[in-house]
């Protein structure tokens, strides 16, 4: 079954993100860069809409698969 992701802003990601471990690391303009205890590190852009493609990147950055954020998401 290949299910859409859903429409996500900036903001929510980074909840969401935070969450799951990551902390506010800085802020330039409208991108956001979080890090995580082991070293990753993501940037987030402050949009109302990220696109599909953004956001599956963001994921893969973050080391959260597809499957774990929809499942998570949709609780």
């Amino acid at each position: 079954m290949n299910v859409k992701l859903p429409i996500v802003s900036g903001r929510e990601l980074i909840k969401y993100l935070t969450k799951k471990g990551f902390i506010f690391s800085r802020q330039k303009g409208s991108h956001v860069v979080l890090k995580s205890q082991n070293g990753r590190r993501v940037t987030v852009p402050l949009h109302e809409e990220l696109d599909r493609g953004t956001l599956l990147e963001i994921l893969s950055e973050a080391g959260i698969s597809k499957e774990e954020f929809l499942k998570e998401w949709c609780r």
